[in-house]
C-alpha cells in the first residue's frame, strides 16, 4: 500500500478548507483516510494558514509516505526537509 500525505477539500462553495491526511494513494481525493495530520485554511492569517501534528507527519515520512507537491511545499516551509550541512574539510599539511 502506497501511503500519500495529501489534502482533502472540505468547506462550502467559494470558501475552501483543506485537511492534510495520510491516505492510501489509490483512494479518491475525498475518499477514506488513514489518519488526519493537520489542516490548511487559505483564508486565514499567514501564521495560521497551515497547522499540522509534526510528530505524526514525521512518523509517516519515516515509514515512506510520499507528500503531494503542495504538502511538500508546506513541509519545506516548516523545516522538515532541511539540507544537511556539508562538513568543512580542513587542509592538512
Amino acid at each position: 500500500m502506497a501511503v500519500k500525505i495529501r489534502m482533502k477539500r472540505i468547506g462550502r462553495t467559494n470558501s475552501p478548507f483543506y485537511r492534510i491526511n495520510a491516505i492510501d494513494g489509490r483512494s479518491a481525493r475525498d475518499g477514506r483516510i488513514i489518519e488526519e495530520l493537520g489542516s490548511y485554511d487559505p483564508h486565514a492569517a499567514d501564521d495560521k494558514k497551515v497547522r499540522f501534528n509534526a510528530d505524526r507527519v514525521q512518523y509517516w515520512l519515516s515509514v515512506g509516505a510520499q507528500p503531494s507537491d503542495t504538502v511538500r511545499s508546506f513541509l519545506k516551509k516548516a523545516g522538515f526537509f532541511k539540507k544537511p550541512v556539508a562538513a568543512k574539510l580542513e587542509p592538512t599539511a
